[in-house]
């Protein structure tokens, strides 16, 4: 069995992606490492070469910026990416989600188990999205997404790249909401650090995804670039995380300085009016 992990990546220092955090920590379970890199404004292509894994292969893209709907750019770089993997199965990361060493063995053994099952298309993951630091999570953001697939030309991106579709299945638009035993339940985690940035840096990653999602001239983005940062609402009624990040995170965290404080949210009314309106996520 051969496994790619792969992933797409632009002005990865200019916007503070855990990129390297995101490939080394799966690094121990793939064969190689696609990285597609875009031109950038930044040295992220330094970055991704201070890795210093044989595993690692760069690809090199400019980006086409007419393409500003729906992340659609997106989703044709995660397909530049894909279609340069060798593997049986696909490791997909996006540049700020990282996996914990402790579930790599048990990921790795059911992609083993699952090999000789054709009809099993990708293995599911559970979110943990972290929201304004490392010491609290979101549970009201999307909970689990498909992050390795069969690569066998069939699953392929889909949206602005979050999930996966099979052109078998031209009814089924979400591999994870498709028929059951088109995936596997793995039980294992995604951490998802996109949301943990200083408010100017996290401001700026913002405008630039709603340019690609709505387009630079959009009513989002006008009322974005009014901004001096980023307002992280809701942030006095988040969860407490209470378990441990991945190895790879240590330096990254211990240099991050905290933006933002909180109570506990047990005692805040707004806490309660808020699950009312969303429902109680844990």
């Amino acid at each position: 069995m051969k496994v790619s992990g792969f992933t797409f990546v632009r002005n990865g220092v200019k916007y503070d992606f855990p990129v390297t955090e995101a490939i080394r920590s799966i690094l121990p379970i793939v064969d190689e490492f696609i990285v597609n890199v875009g031109r950038s404004e930044d040295d992220t292509i330094g970055l991704i070469r201070s890795i210093g894994d044989p595993k690692v292969r760069i690809i090199e893209n400019v980006w086409d910026d007419r393409m500003t709907r729906d992340g659609e750019v997106f989703r044709h770089q995660t397909g530049l990416a894909l279609d340069e993997c060798r593997g049986d199965w696909a490791f997909y990361l996006q540049a700020d989600e990282v996996v914990h060493e402790e579930e790599l063995p048990r990921i790795r053994t059911q992609m083993e188990e699952n090999l000789g099952r054709p009809e099993v298309l990708g293995l599911l993951f559970r979110y943990l999205h972290f929201y304004g630091d490392y010491r609290t999570l979101n549970p009201w953001f999307y909970r689990k997404e498909i992050r390795v697939i069969r690569n066998n030309g069939k699953v392929r991106s889909i949206g602005d790249a979050v999930g996966f579709y099979c052109t078998d299945d031209p009814a089924v638009k979400n591999l994870k909401d498709g028929p059951p035993d088109r995936f596997v339940r793995t039980g294992c985690h995604i951490y998802h650090y996109g949301w943990v940035k200083n408010p100017r840096t996290m401001l700026e990653k913002k405008i630039f995804q709603e340019s690609r999602h709505h387009g630079v001239d959009s009513e989002s983005v006008k009322r974005l670039v009014t901004q001096k940062e980023w307002q992280f609402e809701n942030f006095d009624i988040m969860k407490d995380f209470s378990g441990t990040h991945p190895a790879v995170m240590r330096e990254r965290i211990a240099g991050f300085l905290p933006y933002l404080s909180r109570g506990s949210r047990w005692r805040n009314p707004r806490f309660y009016a808020y699950v009312l309106r969303h429902g109680y996520k844990g």
